[in-house]
């Protein structure tokens, strides 16, 4: 994809008029609404479908910093698009492509007509810790294919059986429980973190 971004970049003239605009068009469409799903919280209830719209947005900013780069003076442009480019391909492009050809998904946990969770694994490979985030999902009955992330429950391994962590709904209306199983050499129980949403 980068490749072909450079050789766009270079034959930029020489593409239909119609389709340079509906490029340009797209990217800023792709860029804003990608935008908008991470500053709202909302998202699809298809994680493959969101790594591809974020991949896309990436796609399209990476072609817009590339159209930049042939503006005047090539001197200071190219470098800048240089320096825009190179962190963005490793940390947003590689990761986020990777994700989508994951075979296996997150599984999908109902709490009632309208909330649900997943349990989303985590690793922190240096401090040799590792644990869960259990994300809490609203979908709206009109539009199910959406969903707002309203809360985040943090649990590692340290502190419980964390890949058996799960979660319900708090006694309190806009709160959750997130509940997380003791080691069996500890007291018998769960740790429990009773949170707000957000």
């Amino acid at each position: 994809m980068t490749i072909a971004m450079v050789f766009l970049r270079i034959y930029w003239l020489r593409v239909p008029w119609r389709l340079r605009l509906f490029l340009l068009r797209g990217s800023i469409v792709l860029i804003i609404l990608h935008a908008s799903f991470q500053v709202t919280k909302w998202s699809t209830t298809s994680d493959r479908l969101n790594v591809f719209v974020n991949w896309l947005a990436i796609a399209g900013y990476q072609l817009l910093v590339l159209l930049f780069s042939r503006l005047s003076p090539r001197w200071l442009t190219v470098p800048c698009a240089v320096i825009l480019l190179i962190p963005l391909f490793a940390s947003s492009i590689l990761q986020p492509l990777v994700s989508l050809f994951q075979p296996g998904s997150i599984r999908r946990h109902v709490m009632d007509d309208h909330h649900f969770y997943e349990v989303v694994p985590w690793a922190n490979v240096g401090g040799g810790n590792a644990g869960v985030d259990v994300q809490i999902y609203y979908s709206p009955p009109f539009v199910p294919f959406l969903r707002h992330r309203l809360q985040n429950v943090p649990f590692n391994n340290r502190e419980c059986n964390a890949y058996s962590a799960f979660a319900t709904l708090g006694p309190a209306p806009r709160t959750v429980i997130g509940h997380c199983p003791r080691w069996g050499a500890e007291p018998a129980g769960t740790f429990d973190k009773l949170l707000p949403f957000r």
